[in-house]
């Protein structure tokens, strides 16, 4: 779990995961997004294909890459928890209003 959170650390890993959120795109394509030298885009994939979020593919002499969603929903699963998420809206419930009775 903390490559995964090591890996989206970095904007421009995270802008990447977004853009293969729309579906897989080769490497050329991934890096013409980006105002950066290709060897510095290549470490970024290369980051989050060691975190597992993505994986890559040959598709000639060109590299496809695709988000692997079940890493990607474990990392939001993970965050939610820790940040207590479904537990604010029992406890918002919970919470007399001004009139002193309990939200519905």
């Amino acid at each position: 779990m903390n490559e995964v959170f090591k890996a989206l650390s970095h904007p421009a890993r995270r802008r990447m995961v977004a853009m293969l959120r729309e579906g897989p795109l080769a490497s050329g394509d991934i890096a013409s997004r980006f105002e950066m030298a290709w060897p510095t885009v290549t470490a970024h994939l290369a980051a989050l294909k060691a975190a597992g979020l993505v994986e890559a593919e040959k598709d000639g002499a060109s590299v496809r890459y695709r988000l692997v969603i079940s890493a990607v929903e474990e990392a939001v699963a993970f965050m939610m928890e820790l940040m207590g998420a479904g537990e604010t809206a029992d406890a918002a419930a919970a919470v007399p209003s001004r009139g002193g009775e309990k939200k519905a």
